[in-house]
């Protein structure tokens, strides 16, 4: 009888509200609609316009106003290393993307929302991303580290005995973890990530060709011909502001360059992987060392990093399908049962019972 009502409690729910899984990024954020799949990949930027205190664009029309607005209208990104740094344009970002995730499929109530953010963010980070869901218009939030949710999107076995370990980088940080029996056993969050990389690629830029780019300019060279170990050669121009004239100037970047800009980063990322597997415990590295590892995020795209990563830790590693959705996804899959992922869920001082 109380699995029948329970059932049918579930079936109401569905009715008259969405669920809605939410991986918000530094970089970018996605949103999973049950019932539809990712129905928004937009960057995390928003374009205030500084006299009327309003949003004036959220998301890819807000990225395309970086370093081009007027002195009124400022965008900016609400989320620095994975964690809100504004509060106010957090919460209007995520109300946008609700209601705009919401337009596929509108419902009587506010929506039951599952948010990924970084392993290790602490208990006022946690509330600071409840409290802006719950004010953009989320009636239920839950909250769950993204390593987990990127395990549980790629359908790794996280309930079992058995140790499964994923590396997800992102924008603004990258986590290691270790997972087994639906609990992350040993990891370690890094502020090395895509904004890192793009920061290495700037400086080496203006330090060896004496040319300013933007961050926009550094992504887009990373993505095209960024590698860590290439088959061939690559090359791409760039255009700048010459650091000595101060006038416009166009140079020929390889991949060597790129490769040598990112070297100290990629290292730093190599040798904490490293220190995670020296604290895994015996049982866990040796499941590990059959299973392989499992990269996803947006760093997981740069080219030969997984074939560098296996070579330093003599541990199989694997991109899996569609890296940039593995915490969305995982997400999604939480929310189609709540109940049996709960023991993967943060618990706040809002969750715990009161003590009597």
């Amino acid at each position: 009888m109380f699995k029948f009502f329970k059932d049918t409690k579930r079936k109401l729910d569905r009715y008259l509200s969405n669920d809605i899984g939410i991986d918000l990024g530094t970089a970018n954020t996605l949103v999973y609609l049950t019932g539809k799949g990712i129905v928004i990949n937009e960057p995390s930027v928003v374009a205030m316009n500084q006299k009327t205190g309003r949003v004036v664009a959220v998301g890819m029309q807000a990225k395309e106003m970086l370093g081009r607005t007027p002195p009124h209208i400022t965008a900016v990104r609400p989320l620095v290393d994975g964690v809100i740094s504004d509060f106010e344009v957090t919460e209007e970002m995520i109300a946008h993307l609700i209601r705009k995730a919401e337009e596929f499929s509108p419902k009587m109530l506010g929506p039951r929302v599952v948010v990924g953010v970084p392993s290790g963010v602490t208990n006022v980070e946690i509330r600071a991303v409840r409290d802006a869901t719950r004010s953009a218009g989320a009636r239920e939030v839950h909250i769950v580290e993204e390593p987990m949710a990127g395990a549980i999107g790629i359908r790794l076995p996280i309930q079992s005995p058995a140790g499964n370990m994923v590396i997800d980088i992102g924008g603004g940080t990258s986590d290691i973890a270790v997972i087994s029996l639906s609990g992350i056993v040993r990891s370690k969050n890094l502020r090395i990530a895509g904004d890192k990389l793009n920061n290495d690629i700037i400086s080496y830029i203006r330090s060896e060709f004496k040319i300013l780019i933007g961050e926009k300019t550094a992504e887009d060279i990373k993505i095209s011909i960024g590698a860590v170990i290439s088959d061939e050669p690559l090359e791409a121009s760039i255009k700048g502001r010459d650091l000595i004239t101060g006038l416009p100037r166009e140079v020929i970047i390889t991949d060597s360059d790129i490769r040598e800009a990112m070297s100290a980063s990629i290292e730093a990322l190599v040798d904490a992987t490293k220190e995670v597997l020296e604290q895994t415990p015996p049982e866990i590295l040796a499941d590990v060392m059959q299973r392989g590892i499992y990269l996803f995020g947006g760093g997981a795209l740069i080219r030969g990093l997984d074939v560098l990563l296996a070579e330093h830790l003599k541990i199989p590693v694997r991109v899996v399908d569609d890296p940039l959705t593995a915490v969305a996804r995982g997400a999604g899959i939480i929310l189609e049962n709540i109940e049996l992922y709960r023991e993967v869920l943060i618990q706040n001082e809002d969750d715990l019972p009161l003590k009597r």
